[in-house]
């Protein structure tokens, strides 16, 4: 049995396996640019590890809803994250977890996006 079939610290990054490969294959269908959004967003995420697995295959199901939609309706990228990728996602983690640490290397990277 994996770590993510356990529990273990994976686990707690990504949420259930089958949760987290649903997840990767509904991003894959995404345009490009707003692919590339997504998983700028994901890696900034993973610095803010919710508490338990339901939680956190729940915010990357929610991010991955949240894009689907603006690319069906035609919504910018701009007008969901804003001016500012970083306090978008970290008013969007507020949701799920109590939060964690971000590097500035981790903001800078997601604002070059």
């Amino acid at each position: 049995m994996s770590d993510v079939e356990k529990g273990g610290f994976i686990a707690k990054l990504i949420g259930p396996k089958r949760r987290w490969r649903e997840y990767k294959a509904r991003v894959r269908q995404l345009p490009p640019n707003y692919r590339t959004a997504v998983e700028a967003i994901e890696r900034y995420l993973m610095h803010f590890v919710p508490t338990d697995d339901d939680r956190a295959a729940s915010m990357f199901e929610d991010l991955a809803d949240l894009f689907e939609q603006a690319a069906a309706d035609g919504t910018s990228i701009r007008e969901i994250v804003g001016e500012d990728p970083v306090e978008f996602v970290e008013t969007f983690v507020q949701n799920y977890s109590e939060g964690g640490y971000a590097p500035p290397r981790a903001r800078k990277r997601l604002i070059s996006r």
